[in-house]
């Protein structure tokens, strides 16, 4: 049963902006209050009530919110073995660690017997190495080689994404004998596809599911396959896979191997996920910060996630600091009047700077950056840059002058014009030096083989903060030794 939130609810949770959102902030209140019950007997039958009611899946993503002691009671309380892999697969990477604790090697056999293998890989990766050749032992052993072969690949490769399970048949099969095997093999998931190989093992085509129900049963496949046009090898990137799938609208890629044999399958939803797992390692980069922590970690552990990001940070601001103070020593009311347009320059030249980096490093993430379009896109953005720089520079200086003029000389104590002259030139120069370090600090990480989204983060920023300062202070200096 699924919860329907009424009236009440949405008074009591009225910031909750999705459907999603309200069920998790309901099941969450449920949960607790079932936790606070006074005697033990009263507060499981609760919890079996909730367990049986609501969806295996809401629950795992609610568990996630509960205190860790409580998460295996619930987890207990499930109604079925199904259920409960349902909530493993869809729970925390936490909440999995936890249960795997409590079980036995027994259970978790039971477990994983029911997992497709391809999910059976990244959910033992929350288990330690000496449990999982246990549990490895236990299985099935054709299981048990099909996930050590998909282990073997690296995590962000086409070779884990991909799933062993899949139907292919050869060329000659009639319609009529496809579908038999595949009534007699009701594990593996129809929906991934029908792939047709040669004698020799080789990929050849694929059937869609609506021409095996369309042709009579004696019908050869080879009469009704379609070529396979896009397909990947294991060591393809997920972000080739996600560009492949985005791009060409395909519900399954076919993964094959230097000899063009078949050995996996990536479906739509695996490239979901990928994708989500991508977006979130790309916004935790741009906020400086490889963070994964849940609501019960400490501020320590925040802390200790943090702080190495935030140190090129403080060191870049002590250095900020050394050269105002430097600039300061300089005479000329002229020259100190312009140290409280270090905000604004800094500013803007980051803001400017980060505008170009994220519109290149989306770019890159979607796979449109090519090297035949890069040349071009560089150009564009450096003069988007340019010229944003260009017009606010002038712009403000104008302001600068004109505020200086309707106050009667309050603003500065010399020179109205070299002051607005220093703020246009050096918000230009700042916002140039923005614009360069935003356009090719990407695809200098890229080149390197880091993630670009680093070129979003604090460390550039500072980087940028320090550059463009040091760039408006030099045109200060020139302008005001020109000046006077």
């Amino acid at each position: 049963m699924d919860i329907h939130p009424n009236e009440e609810d949405e008074k009591n949770f009225p910031q909750a902006e999705s459907q999603t959102g309200r069920i998790d902030d309901l099941l969450k209140e449920k949960l607790e209050r079932a936790f606070h019950k006074q005697t033990s007997k009263v507060r499981l039958h609760d919890i079996a009530k909730i367990a049986c009611e609501h969806s295996p899946i809401d629950l795992a993503y609610a568990a996630s919110h509960l205190p860790p002691n409580v998460r295996p009671v619930l987890y207990e309380n499930l109604p079925n073995r199904e259920a409960k892999v349902k909530f493993i697969v869809n729970t925390d990477s936490d909440t999995r660690l936890i249960l795997f604790r409590q079980m036995d090697d027994l259970e978790l056999k039971k477990i994983f017997e029911r997992v497709p293998t391809d999910e059976a890989v990244w959910l033992l990766e929350d288990m330690p190495e000496r449990r999982f050749r246990r549990l490895i032992e236990l299985i099935d052993s054709k299981k048990a080689s099909r996930i050590k072969e998909l282990k073997k690949h690296d995590r962000k490769s086409a070779g884990r994404l991909m799933t062993s399970e899949f139907f292919a048949f050869t060329m000659d099969m009639t319609i009529g004998e496809a579908a038999n095997y595949i009534r007699d093999n009701p594990r593996i998931d129809f929906t991934k596809g029908i792939f047709i190989l040669n004698h020799a093992g080789e990929l050849q085509g694929y059937v869609p599911a609506r021409n095996m129900m369309i042709n009579p049963s004696n019908t050869p496949l080879r009469q009704v396959m379609r070529p396979i046009l896009h397909k990947v090898n294991p060591d393809s990137t997920r972000e080739e896979v996600i560009d492949l799938v985005e791009r060409y609208k395909v519900s399954s890629l076919p993964v094959v191997d230097i000899d063009n044999y078949l050995v996996g399958v990536i479906d739509h939803e695996d490239v979901v996920e990928a994708m989500e797992d991508l977006a979130d390692e790309t916004i935790a980069r741009m906020a400086g910060t490889n963070e994964k922590f849940t609501s019960h970690d400490s501020i320590l552990k925040r802390f200790l996630t943090r702080a190495p990001w935030l140190v090129v940070t403080l060191l870049a601001g002590l250095l900020n600091v050394g050269v105002m103070s430097s600039f300061q020593k300089q005479e000329g009311g002229t020259l100190t009047f312009a140290l409280f347009f270090v905000p604004l320059i800094t500013g803007m030249s980051g803001n400017i700077g980060l505008q170009c980096s994220t519109v290149l490093i989306r770019l890159m993430a979607m796979g449109g950056l090519s090297l035949g379009s890069r040349r071009e896109t560089i150009i564009k953005e450096l003069l988007s840059g340019l010229f944003t720089g260009a017009i606010f520079g002038v712009g403000c200086g104008f302001v600068v002058y004109g505020l200086d003029y309707l106050t009667s000389g309050a603003i500065a104590t010399t020179s109205p014009s070299a002051v607005a002259l220093i703020v246009t030139a050096g918000l230009i120069g700042g916002c140039t030096a923005g614009t360069l370090l935003g356009v090719f600090s990407p695809l200098f990480f890229h080149r390197i083989g880091v993630d670009p989204a680093i070129s979003a983060g604090p460390i550039v920023t500072a980087f940028n903060d320090f550059l463009s300062m040091t760039i408006y202070f030099l045109i200060a200096w020139g302008v005001s030794a020109l000046v006077f």
